[in-house]
């Protein structure tokens, strides 16, 4: 190995895929006590235990985190605003996309019902083909939700921070004019990052606005809906359902009226499961390596006072 080669320590197990991953960037492991100038996370790590970390080794001008969302490691940031970090934004976007549409399609299908059934039952469920939809984020699993959706002729509104026009949508608008998109959408979708903003972003008023037979996807961050507001919508029979890969509280408890709401389908957070993601993010890692190496801009740079 090259006495230049980045010196990379890791939070977390080392494992094939992260040991490959620094083979291809051609970077050099070693310990916290040997100077690192990189610190990469494993999705195993201890985030109470970052900032420690970095306070006891000011050699890392650089943090890989291995998640999209950065909310568990806000304080982190806060506390070392001048380090270089990045995130997996945009890394997993196919899989997390993918679980999505599936989530639509679920609750359109009746899946839920129809997986448990005895008996032969009457027909009945949705088309989402040639409908409207409201995709919120335009990161990259936002834009590929779109970007699936247009394979069902859906007319698709993103909604982003700015208006600026996002790739593949039919309209594109600014946060502030999310309510005024919602009352035209057949399927909406959150696929945006949990900052102060988007918190509660879906809420009574929300979902009131919303069509009767609408369907609500949310592969995003659990808080972004109002919980409460959601169950109540559904048991009062407005909406045609809701798919959800992410609650407020998670885990969802036992018990909680809507595990046996039957048009709501839960899944655990498995839009994105270890498998399907430790190979995406040792490729976003070896990526960053050699733009590290090469001067370049890194992939997937955190913008701390954004949230993401």
């Amino acid at each position: 190995m090259s006495a230049l080669a980045p010196r990379v320590a890791v939070h977390g197990d080392v494992l094939d895929f992260m040991t490959r991953a620094l083979a291809e960037g051609g970077a050099e492991l070693v310990d916290l006590d040997d100077g690192p100038q990189i610190l990469a996370l494993d999705h195993g790590n201890d985030a109470t235990q970052l900032t420690e970390i970095l306070d006891t080794t000011p050699s890392v001008q650089w943090v890989q985190l291995p998640t999209a969302g950065i909310d568990k490691y806000r304080d982190a940031l806060a506390a070392h605003p001048d380090t270089i970090w990045t995130s997996a934004k945009g890394a997993y976007a196919e899989p997390v996309a993918e679980h999505a549409l599936m989530l639509a399609l679920g609750v359109a299908r009746l899946i839920k019902r129809r997986a448990r059934a005895g008996s032969w039952e009457e027909m009945d469920g949705i088309s989402i083909f040639d409908t409207r939809a409201v995709v919120v984020g335009a990161g990259g699993v936002g834009l590929e939700i779109v970007r699936l959706l247009k394979a069902f002729r859906v007319k698709v509104d993103v909604v982003r921070r700015t208006d600026a026009p996002a790739p593949g949508a039919d309209r594109t608008v600014s946060a502030e004019h999310l309510d005024e998109v919602l009352p035209g959408a057949d399927l909406v979708v959150l696929a945006a990052a949990l900052t102060d903003g988007t918190r509660h972003l879906i809420g009574e008023a929300q979902l009131a606005a919303m069509k009767e037979d609408a369907i609500l996807v949310n592969i995003a961050r659990g808080p972004m809906v109002d919980c409460e507001a959601l169950t109540k919508t559904l048991a009062a029979g407005h909406l045609y359902g809701a798919g959800l890969d992410v609650t407020d509280p998670e885990p969802l408890p036992e018990g909680h009226p809507l595990w046996d709401e039957p048009r709501c389908l839960i899944t655990p957070h498995t839009a994105d499961t270890l498998p399907m993601i430790q190979l995406l993010l040792g490729q976003r890692f070896a990526a960053n390596l050699k733009h590290w190496q090469a001067g370049e801009d890194l992939n997937g740079v955190v913008d701390p006072a954004q949230g993401y």
